[in-house]
């Protein structure tokens, strides 16, 4: 899956409306407790919102990162952290928002 379709997934999960501009992601929703019109990428920065959101566990263990979704225990991705545990974290929990986007099609 690109990182376009992850993110896509993953603000349809948290309810985030998302529209292309210039191969950016902008969000606009007024009500939104985190957003008020502002570039969204939870694979830069905005993850910890998302799993928040989301509700999501994550775990680290010494190479790797899990996200999981409390009230699915199938819904779980981990991620090597390839000396990056940071990166790896943001995109464990954007793929188990994407999963959760994709289960709400």
């Amino acid at each position: 899956m690109t990182d376009r379709e992850l993110l896509e997934l993953a603000a349809k999960a948290a309810g985030i409306p998302v529209r292309d501009l210039d191969s950016r992601y902008d969000c606009w929703e007024e009500t939104h407790p985190f957003l008020i019109h502002k570039g969204w990428n939870p694979l830069d920065g905005d993850a910890l919102r998302l799993a928040v959101t989301l509700r999501l566990v994550i775990q680290h263990g010494m190479r790797y990162v899990v996200a999981m979704e409390i009230a699915d225990d199938r819904n779980v991705h981990h991620e090597d952290n390839k000396g990056d545990p940071y990166a790896a974290t943001r995109r464990a929990i954007v793929r188990a928002a994407a999963e959760i986007g994709r289960m709400t099609r």
